[in-house]
């Protein structure tokens, strides 16, 4: 996963509330199962009407989205994730967030930021003009004329977000205390190991690995 500490730029001024996760991506793209090419299909009913703001040139490549109330609700396909990213999106700004999806932006790298809706609509008023920034280190997002709204994040995810450790970095920073682990587990439970050095146990219809 790639470290972010802060993300700056323009943002969707969107600030649709109960966006499900089949508006993000329909349902007919999760026929893949790889990440490249999703942000084709993201917003895809959405960009089907005319003059809507994620075909607006002003805001192409922006990297934060601002939303409304109860972001990423309905079903639990981390597609939707995978779409946002694939289209650029590092940062999604709203009022509340479905828990579900609030943990699959969080392992694709994706921040997201909880602000009440006085802030979300001040913030959405200078989207369509200039940029907003949004810091993990200060934990606030600016904007240019000197609005600064706070938020808060769990101190895990903020850490993990800024070092760019998903689940598998997470493991591989712990690789000494497991194989220190394994060491004492070899030592004082011999009868576990096999003559080749590898650890297996006999399963009863499996057998030995």
């Amino acid at each position: 996963m790639k470290p972010v500490s802060t993300v700056s730029g323009r943002a969707y001024p969107w600030g649709a509330k109960n966006v499900d996760t089949d508006v993000i991506i329909p349902a007919h793209w999760l026929k893949t199962i790889t990440r490249t090419g999703l942000g084709r299909g993201a917003f895809e009913t959405v960009r089907a009407q005319p003059d809507n703001v994620f075909d607006d040139p002003r805001y192409s490549g922006a990297p934060i989205l601002i939303a409304g109330d109860n972001f990423g609700c309905g079903s639990s396909r981390e597609h939707a994730a995978w779409a946002l990213a694939d289209m650029g999106i590092a940062a999604v700004i709203a009022p509340s967030f479905s828990d579900i999806f609030s943990g699959n932006a969080f392992k694709n790298g994706i921040i997201a930021v909880v602000l009440p809706q006085d802030a979300i609509d001040r913030l959405i008023e200078v989207a369509r003009t200039d940029s907003v920034t949004i810091d993990l280190e200060s934990m606030t997002v600016t904007t240019p004329f000197q609005d600064r709204f706070v938020f808060e994040l769990d101190a895990f995810r903020r850490q993990c977000l800024i070092e760019g450790l998903d689940e598998v970095g997470l493991t591989l920073a712990r690789d000494t205390a497991i194989s220190k682990f394994e060491e004492a587990v070899a030592e004082h439970r011999p009868f576990l190991e096999r003559e080749s050095g590898y650890a297996g146990i006999a399963v009863e219809g499996v057998g030995r690995t």
